[in-house]
C-alpha cells in the first residue's frame, strides 16, 4: 500500500515538471479553468460536461506524453538529428490534433449558448 500511495508522489513530481518547464501546459491549465467557469457560467447539462471533460483530458495527457517525449528523444539524441525532431514534431502534432478537437468541440457546446 505504501509503494502505491508512493507513485502519486511521483505523478504529483511530473504535473509540477511540467508546469514549471513547460509554457503550453501552463496555457492549457488556463484554458481548462477559463473553460471550467465558462462552463458554470452557462450551466453546462451532463452531457456537455462529458463532452468537455473528455476533451480537457485528451488534451492534457497528449501534452504529458508529448513533454515525457521530448524529454527522452533529448536524453538520447543531444545532437540535432533528423529523426529525433521528426519524433518530436510527430509528437507535437498529436497535440495540435487534440486542440483543434477540443476547439471544435468548445465551439459545438458554448456556441449557441450566446447565440
Amino acid at each position: 500500500m505504501k509503494k502505491f500511495l508512493k507513485s502519486f508522489v511521483y505523478s504529483f513530481k511530473g504535473l509540477t515538471y511540467a508546469f514549471k518547464t513547460q509554457l503550453s501546459f501552463r496555457v492549457h491549465c488556463l484554458a481548462t479553468i477559463l473553460v471550467i467557469l465558462l462552463g458554470l457560467y452557462t450551466k453546462l447539462n451532463s452531457s456537455e460536461w462529458l463532452w468537455i471533460t473528455v476533451a480537457i483530458a485528451l488534451v492534457v495527457v497528449l501534452e504529458l506524453i508529448n513533454t515525457a517525449i521530448e524529454i527522452l528523444v533529448d536524453l538520447v539524441s543531444p545532437q540535432q538529428n533528423s529523426k529525433a525532431g521528426a519524433i518530436k514534431d510527430v509528437a507535437s502534432a498529436a497535440v495540435l490534433v487534440a486542440g483543434i478537437m477540443a476547439l471544435v468541440i468548445g465551439l459545438i457546446i458554448f456556441v449557441p449558448k450566446f447565440i
